[in-house]
């Protein structure tokens, strides 16, 4: 898939809209009851940028930006502020966040996720684009060294260096950035003074990788 390991410049996302979107099938029966499924096993993310800048410099950064990408044809990072960590947005990622599965004895990858929601409705999210400096992984509560494992940025794989034992609990703490792409082909800049202007919001959409 065409994807560039580049994340958006924070500053050209401050003022950011968005959230995650589902997509259910409904039938309603004669009977007046209901029948529902979806297509999707994953939620997706969209958001809009770019409405809040005013600068020039920063439109001319995020027009850049979209230029390098190539408007929708490469994807890149996004840093979702609200929803970026294993843990809470105001907490510090801690190795125990997550639970990632359970030693055989033989497995070492382990694919990052995160849990939303509890119980038997919780809903597990594959991380494939986590920061590499900040994943923390611990075997059976115990926290693991850096070099006792690996991580593969552009996928979210985690590989570590011995097996653990049958039934160990693998678990890890990151923050995390979203793939997306442009979900336009153009840009549309409005200038307001000498040194000000108004951009349109600029649409993103979740990728799958």
């Amino acid at each position: 898939m065409a994807f560039h390991e580049v994340r958006l410049p924070a500053r050209l996302a401050f003022g950011s809209t968005g959230g995650v979107e589902r997509r259910t099938e409904i039938v309603t029966l004669g009977s007046g009851f209901e029948r529902r499924s979806t297509p999707w096993a994953q939620g997706r993310r969209r958001y809009l940028i770019g409405a809040n800048l005013r600068s020039l410099d920063d439109m001319a950064a995020l027009t850049g930006f979209f230029e390098a990408r190539r408007g929708r044809l490469y994807g890149f990072r996004f840093r979702d502020f609200a929803d970026c960590k294993s843990c809470a947005p105001g907490a510090a990622v801690a190795p125990l966040d997550q639970a990632l599965g359970a030693g055989d004895g033989t497995r070492t990858g382990f694919q990052l996720a995160k849990a939303y929601g509890a119980g038997e409705g919780a809903f597990g999210r594959l991380i494939a684009k986590p920061v590499e400096a900040t994943v923390r992984v611990a075997v059976d509560g115990v926290e693991l060294a850096a070099e006792a494992f690996t991580v593969d940025a552009a996928t979210g794989m985690v590989t570590l260096a011995a097996a653990p034992g049958a039934g160990m609990a693998v678990t890890a703490g990151f923050e995390f950035d979203t793939p997306v792409r442009f979900d336009a082909d153009r840009i549309e800049v409005t200038l307001e003074s000498f040194d000000a202007g108004r951009m349109a919001a600029v649409p993103l959409i979740e990728v799958r990788v």
